[in-house]
């Protein structure tokens, strides 16, 4: 089986919504655009109990078929 890339891009949250679920917005650093994905909390963020609130700067894991991403860590 072939080991895929992880690819980790990092954004801003704009938006909380129930069931540890954000939108962030993200800006493609080739073309200039923004774009805004639904993503979701890791499970050892929540294990640790990491809050993440609207305005923070976030790591997020991008599914390589283009459904949910999956925030791994909260930047400063």
């Amino acid at each position: 089986m072939e080991n895929k890339e992880e690819q980790f891009v990092e954004g801003v949250i704009v938006e909380a919504l129930p069931n540890t679920l954000f939108n962030v917005e993200i800006e493609n650093k080739d073309t200039g655009e923004v774009e805004i994905q639904l993503v979701y909390l890791s499970g050892k963020m929540r294990i640790h109990r990491i809050k993440v609130l609207v305005g923070d700067k976030v790591k997020i894991k991008v599914d390589p078929y283009g459904g949910r991403g999956r925030i791994t860590q909260r930047l400063k």
